[in-house]
């Protein structure tokens, strides 16, 4: 399986009491943000483009903690920023690990190699690289030499030391459907548990802004790549969520399935837009206009918008929603190779954009001082 049983079977087991308590606004997972400084610097992100003092700025365990529990959710995503600048999160995992959630700890895994001897190996607990690509579309996406190649090593050394490795996959315009299937082979055989994947989001602050996809290159995209799947790949998604980005199915935005907590407080509405903050995850829920929002609402901010953050709780909320979303969701596990000759067409035919050179925005080095500085600390 993409997942251990036990996480299965507490997220299955969740989502189902949330549905006998009647409660349509449930949150599934929370994308936890310790703090916002990184060691890279991404065109397509929108998550670092703020002033030093707020990139210095960090939440404390006890605030990360906090917020666990005022949510309540099985499963929290740690993001960031690049979350192993922070100098208190081996003990921020541990406490959630204590506390039995299952941890995504978001790494571009530039640290994951010299940080691992500070974390234990546990079901609980998965390091989600990031990792965008073949070697050369790597380095690109995070505008930095070198990057693949020391997040594979991250990658192998994680494995080796028997931690669960996912991966997290974003996809511009431009990709190369057949290099990204290869990448899934790659992956495969370094031991990576499962894959997420998922479209780029245009965040407003991106630097670059010519490389977003929209919806209908994004369900192009996506059927040639996930069509004719091989048995060997496992994905870190519902299959409901990978059958909408293939075009397969239609959902709704759940912008609450994955609530925001940051050192700004509980974000609204979503991980991905800033209209404002509430004070508490119920102040969340309830003041936040949601029909404001989602492709349905005329939102021009919502109107490409695929991404996980945004509809895989929409995909788990479908499959718990009726008998026909299960036996539709076992289908997709059990038996769908959603062999599709036309997809086969498009991959055959597909001519590969030419991007370009690697545009380098900071030598390793100077990344580094940057980092240093801003973590106002040095060592582990």
């Amino acid at each position: 399986m993409a997942v251990p049983v036990s996480q299965a079977w507490t997220v299955a087991t969740y989502v189902l009491k949330q549905k006998l308590k009647g409660r349509k606004k449930y949150p599934l997972v929370l994308m936890l943000e310790p703090l916002f400084r990184c060691n890279l610097a991404c065109a397509g992100c929108g998550k670092i483009q703020y002033p030093a003092h707020i990139l210095k700025a960090e939440l404390s365990p006890e605030d990360c903690f906090n917020a666990v529990e005022e949510c309540g959710t099985p499963m929290v995503a740690i993001p960031g920023g690049e979350p192993l600048l922070h100098p208190q999160m081996p003990e921020i995992v541990a406490g959630l690990v204590a506390r039995k959630k299952y941890v995504y700890m978001c790494t571009n895994a530039l640290l994951l190699k010299e940080k691992l001897h500070l974390f234990k190996p546990s079901k609980y607990l998965s390091f989600s690289v990031h990792v965008d690509g073949q070697r050369e579309h790597h380095d690109f996406s995070v505008c930095r030499e070198g990057g693949y190649d020391i997040a594979m090593e991250g990658v192998r050394a994680a494995v080796a030391a028997g931690f669960r490795v996912t991966t997290n996959t974003t996809l511009f315009d431009g990709a190369d459907p057949n290099s990204v299937r290869a990448h899934f082979d790659e992956l495969m055989t370094v031991g990576v548990e499962s894959m997420m994947v998922s479209p780029g989001y245009t965040y407003d602050k991106a630097p670059d802004q010519k490389h977003f996809l929209g919806r209908a290159r994004s369900k192009k995209l996506f059927r040639s790549i996930l069509s004719n799947r091989k048995k060997t790949w496992r994905f870190n998604a519902s299959p409901i969520f990978m059958e909408f980005l293939m075009g397969k199915k239609d959902l709704t935005c759940t912008p609450w399935g994955m609530p925001t907590f940051s050192i700004f407080g509980w974000q609204k509405p979503c991980y991905l837009l800033q209209d404002g903050y509430a004070d508490s995850f119920k102040e969340l829920v309830e003041t936040v206009q949601w029909s404001n929002y989602g492709t349905e609402s005329g939102n021009p901010q919502c109107a490409n918008c695929m991404v996980h953050s945004g509809y895989e709780a929409s995909g788990v909320n479908y499959t718990f929603g009726s008998i026909k979303g299960l036996l539709q969701t076992a289908k997709a596990i059990f038996f769908n190779k959603y062999e599709d000759e036309g997809a086969m067409k498009l991959l055959n035919e597909w001519k590969p954009a030419h991007s370009g050179p690697l545009v380098q925005i900071a030598s390793p080095t100077s990344a580094a001082e940057k980092t240093s500085e801003l973590q106002g600390v040095s060592g582990d």
